[in-house]
């Protein structure tokens, strides 16, 4: 049988030999005594590269933002976010229950928030209203199908922040996929915020962890927020080396996975019964549309699977696939003429 061509995440990466020797050789300490060397370097590094003051190490991207809308906000609070952002629909809900923090949803336009709605959005000062406290933004967006926010969408909402003294925190697990699309340095992406949080396991390929960037006294009450929800680790420096590996090597590949996704999209785009908008394809993901007079999504993801393609059904006429360095150019290729393929035979 062929190899997996696993389309699924940019989760799913295997990490390297090399990052597997940096972990191997990793020196460690006790990180909540802030003993850990490694883990230390990585926040080190990691406030370095955003250009902010701090970083705190942590379990999950998803702990990441937890933490910060833990630290921004008070029970009660009402944060602004995306119809369709991360935080809202694959968080299990912490901000509320954990949190005490109300969402605001606002539709947003390809995973933009629209700075009029938001200011609309607003609470006045009314004994009846919760306050507003925090927008969240995220950037490159998922269910938009990995699009960019740029720099100018970016500012705007900043200066609606500002014009209100809201906070703004960056949902930016694939920040560096929005800088390497953009051209510039990951600070640049993360300029408007005042807190960021980074995967270091998606597109970057360490085998777990993210980041959570933003001033020194913002991650001292963060790093009292890991705590209580049980993210204190120990030796954490054998994971934090795989971090500090994918920052400093990983990066700029990830322009190869923009072109397979770009290579996958074309390759797909006018294949009867599927529908997809090259211009949506901005980085690492492809949405396709599935036609149900052909099947459903979860109909054409199992047709994949029995050909050695994964892919994930989201929702039930809609199918994902997300390009990362673990699939090589040729495996997209074949992944585009198997997926044809299918879509000819059902005819």
């Amino acid at each position: 049988m062929n190899k997996i061509i696993d389309l699924r995440s940019d989760t799913v990466t295997k990490p390297s030999e090399k990052m597997r020797l940096a972990m191997y050789r990793a020196e460690v300490g006790d990180d909540v005594y802030g003993d850990d060397p490694t883990v230390n370097r990585l926040e080190e590094l990691g406030a370095e590269l955003f250009g902010k003051e701090a970083a705190l190490f942590v379990t999950s991207g998803t702990q990441g933002n937890l933490l910060a809308l833990l630290t921004h906000c008070r029970r009660g609070d009402e944060v602004i976010v995306e119809a369709n952002s991360h935080i809202f629909l694959y968080e299990v809900g912490g901000l509320s229950a954990l949190g005490g923090i109300m969402p605001r949803c606002i539709p947003g336009d390809n995973g933009f928030l629209i700075p009029e709605s938001v200011e609309n959005s607003i609470r006045s000062e009314n004994v009846h209203h919760p306050i507003t406290r925090l927008i969240c933004v995220e950037n490159t967006h998922n269910l938009a199908g990995g699009a960019v926010i740029t720099i100018e969408q970016q500012n705007a909402l900043r200066q609606v922040a500002d014009n209100y003294q809201l906070k703004m925190h960056l949902d930016g697990a694939r920040a560096f996929n929005a800088a390497v699309f953009l051209g510039c340095p990951v600070a640049e992406v993360a300029q408007p915020y005042d807190s960021v949080q980074v995967c270091l396991s998606k597109g970057l390929g360490a085998p777990v962890g993210s980041l959570l960037v933003g001033k020194k006294d913002f991650i001292a009450q963060a790093r009292r927020y890991r705590k209580m929800v049980g993210g204190g680790m120990r030796q954490a420096g054998v994971i934090a080396a795989a971090g500090i590996y994918a920052l400093e090597n990983m990066v700029e590949r990830l322009a190869d996975d923009h072109h397979n996704a770009k290579l996958l999209a074309e390759k797909v785009a006018n294949v009867k019964g599927l529908g997809l908008d090259m211009r949506s394809v901005d980085t690492n993901i492809v949405y396709c549309k599935v036609d149900e007079d052909y099947m459903s999504a979860v109909e054409l993801c199992d047709k994949l699977r029995e050909k050695g393609v994964l892919a994930n059904a989201m929702g039930s006429d809609r199918v994902r696939f997300v390009t990362h360095h673990d699939v090589t150019t040729e495996q997209c290729q074949q992944a585009a003429g198997i997926i044809n393929e299918i879509m000819m035979a059902d005819r």
